[in-house]
């Protein structure tokens, strides 16, 4: 893996800032005006963000002062949501453990209207094994899948409580045991059984219609088979840039064979929401990711590539008019909302 050590262009668009602040009220870093007319060319409908808002390394970028990771989680989410580019973020607590109305309901109400959340569902349905010491798998998972277990403990208290602030629910199937993917007769039932979850989901809660988006983790998946099945069933296809997972190029490809209508040609247009989440760079496990990139203040391995993918699927939600969501991780290159920062400058630039 080439790589580079890279404090990147975007430090360029942080004005110096000293203060050190331990009180409960958290402010937002002192942006400069390059970053604020970035923030205003940036389309409405593209909403960049990151997964969680607490890291304390994000002193100066995101941040006013020095906090605690305790103090950002609790919070940080009202000064995180006044950087000019960051209109979305990832609520990946719901992964671990199921959240009430309620709690979706406070997230809501400390960000702007134009805010949007992109939320985990649980592995408590979306990992077919239940897990031990060290996340290995113990046994199988009897909630698999189950829709209304999903319904119940997941959609329903998220739409409920966010809202219009509602975006993408995200089914992340954690990589999946080889005998649901192997044979071709496994995969093919493995296929048809997340449709048959997908389509057990309501098309409406309370008046608002949910983005359903299913994030492979597991190569095997990603064929025709599942692209048609997502498609049949209104469902987006989680562009999932990650090492167990092909280039961010090839899974455009498979978007653009769910959406793309012959007669289209190259110009082709998405049929609902772009859903991406940019996870970790190529050749690392998080472990690994995490070491080297901890505190993430800084861009250490700049990916060029996957930005310039990333900024044409962009290009084709806006041509399509479609909102498009990038949920970037720091351990994609080394700070996430550096990278958000960077992507923006490449959307427009095209």
């Amino acid at each position: 893996m080439t790589s580079r050590r890279d404090p990147g262009p975007s430090s360029d668009f942080f004005a110096d800032d000293a203060s050190a602040s331990q009180g409960g009220d958290i402010a937002p870093a002192h942006f400069t005006e390059e970053l604020v007319r970035l923030g205003h060319r940036l389309p409405a409908n593209v909403y960049l963000g990151t997964s969680s808002w607490s890291f304390p390394g994000w002193q100066g970028i995101v941040y006013g002062g020095a906090f605690t990771e305790g103090q950002l989680a609790r919070n940080g989410l009202a000064a995180y949501a006044q950087h000019p580019l960051l209109r979305t973020v990832s609520i990946d607590r719901s992964f671990y453990q199921n959240l009430d109305s309620d709690t979706y309901a406070r997230y809501a109400q400390q960000v702007p209207e134009h805010f949007r959340f992109v939320v985990k569902g649980p592995a408590q349905v979306t990992d077919a094994v239940i897990r031990g010491q060290g996340s290995q798998p113990d046994a199988p998972n009897p909630h698999f899948l189950e829709a209304d277990i999903a319904l119940d403990q997941f959609v329903r208290p998220a739409i409920q409580g966010l809202r219009a602030r509602a975006g993408p629910l995200v089914f992340q199937l954690t990589p999946l045991p080889r005998a649901l993917l192997h044979p071709a007769e496994e995969l093919h039932a493995t296929v048809a059984r997340i449709g048959e979850f997908i389509a057990r989901l309501p098309k409406h809660v309370d008046g608002i219609e949910p983005i359903y988006a299913v994030e492979p983790r597991s190569a095997e998946l990603l064929t025709p088979r599942f692209v048609r099945m997502l498609r049949e069933v209104g469902a987006r296809l989680c562009v999932s840039i990650h090492a167990r997972m092909p280039e961010a190029a090839r899974q455009s490809a498979a978007l653009r064979a769910m959406d793309a209508l012959p007669e289209e040609g190259d110009d082709w247009r998405l049929k609902g929401s772009l859903v991406v989440r940019w996870n970790l760079h190529a050749g690392f496990r998080y472990d690994e990711a995490k070491n080297r990139y901890a505190p993430f203040d800084r861009l250490l391995d700049a990916d060029i590539v996957t930005r310039g993918t990333l900024a044409h699927l962009i290009h084709v939600a806006i041509r399509s008019g479609q909102p498009a969501f990038v949920i970037a991780n720091n351990k994609a290159e080394g700070s996430s909302p550096l990278s958000c920062v960077e992507l923006a400058k490449a959307v427009v630039a095209r």
